[in-house]
């Protein structure tokens, strides 16, 4: 049995779960609502304040669904719950971020300034005071696109190796290499 998939997923207070006959699951909480179509070989089953996903055989496929279906389930669930939030910060002389709504706006050493229209399922805040460097937040309940949103303003410039200069997630380690002086 799939180690995770075994697992029942809890629902806290709050949050009402739907499962219509396509086999879409609907989660709606006080943060929002979420849903996602699920196999229909992989079956639900709503016990009091838990769920639990139930597979018809040991195949590699049925295996796979089973442990991926449980972890989205309670990604949901947490989302529309609690909410994910990922930090970012941006590191060097002269880079600046500024939000204005769901604009983004970044200043990371390019001839021209960035902008970014965010997505209104997430919210953004920058927090930057003068001399130190700026902080990005994007807060949703959706896990997947505050994972992609993050990634793709880091994208913009990646942390560089040299003087570590870039968009970095908080917490994130960059290994730095020595230049050319070194070699001598």
């Amino acid at each position: 049995m799939s180690r995770i998939g075994k697992l029942p997923v809890n629902i806290p207070d709050g949050v009402k779960i739907d499962i219509s006959d396509d086999n879409v699951v609907t989660v709606k909480g006080k943060l929002g609502e979420l849903s996602q179509k699920i196999n229909k070989d992989i079956k639900l089953e709503i016990d009091g304040n838990t769920i639990n996903l139930k597979r018809p055989s040991d195949s590699k496929e049925h295996k796979s669904f089973h442990g991926l279906y449980r972890v989205l389930v309670n990604n949901m669930i947490i989302g529309v719950s609690e909410g994910f939030e990922k930090k970012l910060e941006v590191i060097g002389v002269g880079y600046r971020a500024t939000a204005n709504g769901q604009l983004l706006e970044l200043n990371v050493g390019y001839s021209h300034p960035i902008i970014l229209q965010l997505p209104d399922e997430v919210k953004v805040d920058v927090q930057q005071e003068k001399r130190q460097n700026a902080f990005i937040t994007f807060k949703s309940s959706d896990k997947q696109l505050v994972g992609e949103v993050a990634a793709k303003v880091r994208s913009f410039r990646k942390p560089e190796p040299y003087k570590g200069k870039g968009i970095r997630y908080v917490g994130e380690y960059v290994r730095k290499k020595v230049g050319k002086a070194a070699a001598e």
